[in-house]
C-alpha cells in the first residue's frame, strides 16, 4: 500500500478560517485510492521533526501575535526546511505561514517579525487597522498545464509584496494587495497563499496536483490517480463561479 507523510505545523497556533480542513480533505482524497495517510503533528516544545522525512508540509494561518509566537521557534529549523524544499519536499502554506517563509512581516506599530528569509518577498501590514483584504477571491492558476479556477476566502491586512513568481492572476477579489492582479506564491514544490476556506474543499483539482506531485517524488512514478466522484465539489463550484465572476 502507498502511503503519504504529511507534517502539520503548528495546528493548535495557526488554524485559522478552518485550515485544518486542508489536512481532512488530503486525507479523504487520498484513503479513498487506498493511500494511507500518516500525519504528524509539531507545535512549540514537541520534539523536533527532520522535515526531509516527509512528503508534504502543511502550515495554515494565523494574526500577529500567533505569528509573533511561532517566529523564533520556526526560525530554528531554517537550515533543515531550506534543505527540505532543497529535495523536492512540498509546502502547503496558509496566509500568516506564506508570510513567515519571506523576509519579514511588519506590522501595524512598526514591529518587525523576522521570517524564515527562503523567498524574496515581505510583508507590511496597513496602518489603519480597519482596512483588510477580506472577501471571497478567485484566481485562474496553471497546474501541469491546464488552467485552473481557484476558489477561497481571504482576509488579510498585510500586503506581501517583490512577489516573482505568484500562484495565479486574481479575477475577483484583492490578491497579494490591495487591487493587485496575482495572488500567492508557486514555485515548484512550494504553494504559497491568502487563501481560506479551508482552500482544498473548495479546489479538488489543486487537491490532487499537490498529491501527484507527492506520489510522484516519493514513488518515482508518473501515478494517474483514480478519479473521484467530485460531481457535489464541482456543482458548488460552478455557482460561486457564476455568482462572483458575473458580480466582477
Amino acid at each position: 500500500m502507498k502511503e503519504l507523510k504529511i507534517l502539520y505545523l503548528y495546528p493548535d497556533i495557526l488554524e485559522l478560517y478552518g485550515d485544518f480542513g486542508n489536512i481532512q480533505v488530503l486525507k479523504y482524497r487520498l484513503e479513498k485510492r487506498g493511500i494511507k495517510t500518516n500525519i504528524t503533528n509539531y507545535s512549540i516544545g514537541d520534539d523536533a521533526p527532520n522535515f526531509n522525512d516527509y512528503d508534504l508540509i502543511f502550515s495554515g494561518g494565523g494574526a500577529d501575535q500567533e505569528q509573533g509566537i511561532l517566529s523564533e521557534d520556526l526560525l530554528k529549523y531554517k537550515d533543515n526546511i531550506q534543505e527540505a524544499i532543497k529535495n523536492g519536499v512540498f509546502f502547503l502554506l496558509i496566509c500568516g505561514s506564506y508570510q513567515l517563509f519571506g523576509k519579514y512581516y511588519k506590522g501595524v506599530e512598526g514591529n518587525i517579525i523576522p521570517g524564515l528569509e527562503i523567498f524574496d518577498y515581505y510583508t507590511e501590514a496597513i496602518e489603519d487597522r480597519s482596512k483588510r483584504c477580506i472577501g471571497n477571491i478567485i484566481i485562474d492558476t496553471n497546474l501541469n498545464g491546464k488552467n485552473t479556477k481557484i476558489i477561497g476566502f481571504e482576509n488579510h491586512g498585510g500586503q506581501t509584496y517583490n512577489i516573482s513568481t505568484p500562484l495565479g492572476n486574481v479575477l475577483y477579489g484583492n490578491g497579494n494587495k490591495f487591487g493587485d492582479n496575482k495572488e500567492g506564491f508557486m514555485l515548484n514544490n512550494i504553494i504559497a497563499t491568502y487563501l481560506h476556506g479551508p482552500l482544498l474543499s473548495k479546489n479538488p483539482e489543486l487537491s490532487d496536483y499537490i498529491i501527484k506531485y507527492c506520489l510522484d517524488r516519493k514513488y518515482n512514478e508518473n501515478i494517474t490517480l483514480e478519479p473521484l466522484n467530485d460531481d457535489f465539489e464541482n456543482k458548488c463550484r460552478k455557482q460561486l463561479l457564476d455568482r462572483f465572476l458575473t458580480l466582477n
